[in-house]
């Protein structure tokens, strides 16, 4: 036959990945003066009459009534410091949960100073660990008998997805510059993302982004204007827009030929370039030039910088 008080409370983690778990107290009352032992990385809460009473962090404790006072305000003590008391028992692990996932399920939307709205995808990892039990029993947690990490997991991964977006417009990070540079990116997400786990009693130990997937028509903008820049004269730009017509229209040509015609026309250019532009051959340029525009492959002030140029040429 047990004992009809407990007297001796403590627990050994269950498992690795509980974040919390209800002691099993076999619906005795706790006498007065009970040992509790809490061990590292746990801490232990008392809960009476569905009241949090106290928080105890890693030692050990003798659970005399005076002792806790917000226990002792919560029911009066009617029956004197000497009786047994009722509480729920709850043991939290306290050390980091490491390489946990995040992503974007759909894509979230930011605002970007070139692209204007864009949605992109992200993924990453991040490590988490209980900073404030009272905090994540009274806004997270509740009375579940048993809680792992993979519960929650499951439902910051929803809950990180639109914060991350935030987070990239407050920053006001390019979304180029964002996938280009995604180390520099961690450090500046980390400290603004952490205010919205603090509201959970959680401290993000390390926020990862591993990823950043761009939309493929930004990517399609991005490589035009950096193939743009590439571009030294009108002739060539002429040649090289021609060309990414051809790629982007699908040609019947196969893609060794195509590359051979690009090839040519850049050496027909470096050619060209070395000898002196005769009057109808600027004539040409500039109709290309003017094509250039009204098929809005330039903008209209490219146009007149280029056509200032080959004007005085004549």
């Amino acid at each position: 036959m047990g004992l009809p008080f407990l007297e001796i409370i403590e627990s050994v983690t269950p498992d690795p990945n509980a974040l919390m778990w209800k002691f099993a107290d076999a619906d005795k009352e706790i006498k007065n003066g009970a040992m509790l032992t809490v061990r590292e990385s746990q801490h232990a809460l008392l809960l009476n009459e569905g009241q949090l009473a106290d928080v105890f962090p890693a030692g050990k404790y003798s659970l005399e009534t005076e002792n806790i006072p917000v226990m002792t305000r919560l029911r009066g003590w009617k029956y004197g410091f000497e009786s047994p008391f009722k509480a729920d028992i709850y043991f939290f692990n306290t050390h980091q949960f490491i390489n946990l996932k995040w992503g974007t399920p759909a894509p979230v939307l930011m605002l970007d100073p070139v692209f204007g709205q864009v949605r992109i995808r992200a993924f990453g990892t991040y490590n988490i660990r209980i900073v404030d039990v009272g905090r994540f029993f009274k806004e997270y947690a509740g009375t579940w008998p048993r809680l792992g990490i993979t519960e929650l997991e499951l439902q910051l991964r929803d809950f990180i997805a639109p914060k991350f977006g935030e987070v990239l417009s407050l920053a006001k990070i390019p979304v180029v510059d964002a996938a280009g540079n995604v180390p520099a990116l961690n450090e500046k997400i980390q400290p603004l993302i952490q205010p919205y786990f603090t509201d959970f009693g959680l401290e993000v130990t390390r926020f990862t982004i591993t990823s950043i997937t761009l939309p493929e028509e930004v990517l399609k903008q991005y490589d035009k204007v950096t193939g743009m820049n590439m571009v030294t004269d009108m002739n060539k730009f002429s040649q090289y827009s021609i060309a990414n017509a051809m790629d982007q229209e699908g040609s019947d040509l196969g893609a060794g030929a195509r590359t051979g015609i690009a090839l040519g026309m850049i050496t027909n250019l470096s050619t060209a370039a070395a000898k002196p532009a005769p009057p109808e051959d600027i004539t040409e340029r500039l109709k290309k030039l003017k094509a250039l525009f009204e098929a809005a492959l330039i903008t209209e002030a490219e146009y007149a910088a280029k056509k200032e140029e080959l004007l005085k040429l004549l």
